[in-house]
């Protein structure tokens, strides 16, 4: 059928299109340029008139890990050395669940002697401010502490591969036990084992410190998960400083009994 006998290249555009709708033309693509006189199609630039409302909130950017965080004041090359009061400032909101893990971790690890009595002692005053619901400080005495940045940073040598596996499991769940009222409820159970860990009992150190450990990495990441597994790991903690305790006692009163 003849459509059209013009020369027009209006009406010639018009029976190429017609011939590709048909398909008897060319394939279209994307790469197929447009007739001539076709009207180029203009997508609409304005997504807002397709999408009602406020445009979506930005992401939030995700606060530094606690590993981080130490990297970046190990490497801190300005400071000779590491004081407590500067980790306390730098967790700032932080301070709870990153302290309690710092001071408890080198319990874990093979330490001097005497060692858990001395870590013991920030343990408690951070354990009884949580249970306290108030904001975490330590007393000038312990605030001032500090170490050369070399060793420091060996410290944190040894604990960032852990810290970095934890954290990868770590994750925001179960948040009803990081409120401030279920934090009340842990910082004393937290208290308990601190005082259980400043024991001069042998080998009775390292249980305690695990448990806190744990306590404080679900308190740092709001993750309910690892406090449950913590608050399970304290309670076997307890049970087997108990009966450390009490042997060691059985064996005192046994010696004392024989000896006289």
């Amino acid at each position: 059928m003849d459509l059209c006998r013009c020369d027009h290249a209006d009406c010639f555009g018009g029976v190429y299109f017609l011939a590709r709708a048909s398909g008897h033309g060319p394939p279209v693509t994307e790469d197929t340029p447009p007739a001539a006189g076709a009207q180029p199609v203009v997508p609409d630039a304005d997504w807002s008139a397709h999408h009602p409302g406020p445009p979506p909130p930005a992401p939030r950017p995700r606060p530094p890990r606690l590993s981080e965080i130490l990297s970046t004041l190990a490497e801190d090359e300005s400071r000779d050395r590491v004081a407590i009061a500067d980790m306390l400032e730098t967790m700032r909101a932080r301070a709870f669940g990153a302290l309690l893990l710092i001071f408890a971790f080198p319990n874990i690890l093979p330490s001097p002697p005497g060692l858990a009595g001395i870590l013991g002692l920030p343990l408690i005053f951070l354990s009884t401010q949580m249970m306290l619901g108030i904001s975490p400080w330590l007393p000038q005495v312990i605030a001032r502490r500090s170490m050369p940045r070399s060793t420091f940073a060996g410290m944190v040598t040894r604990l960032t591969p852990w810290l970095e596996r934890a954290e990868r499991l770590l994750k925001a769940r179960l948040q009803m036990l990081a409120w401030p009222v279920s934090q009340r409820l842990i910082g004393g159970v937290c208290l308990i084992l601190s005082i259980a860990l400043a024991l001069p009992i042998p080998f009775a150190n390292m249980a305690p410190s695990v448990a806190i450990c744990l306590i404080g990495l679900g308190v740092l990441e709001r993750d309910g998960v690892w406090i449950m597994i913590g608050l399970a790991a304290a309670t076997g903690a307890l049970i087997y400083v108990a009966g450390l305790g009490y042997a060691l006692l059985k064996s005192a009163l046994f010696v004392l009994a024989n000896a006289f």
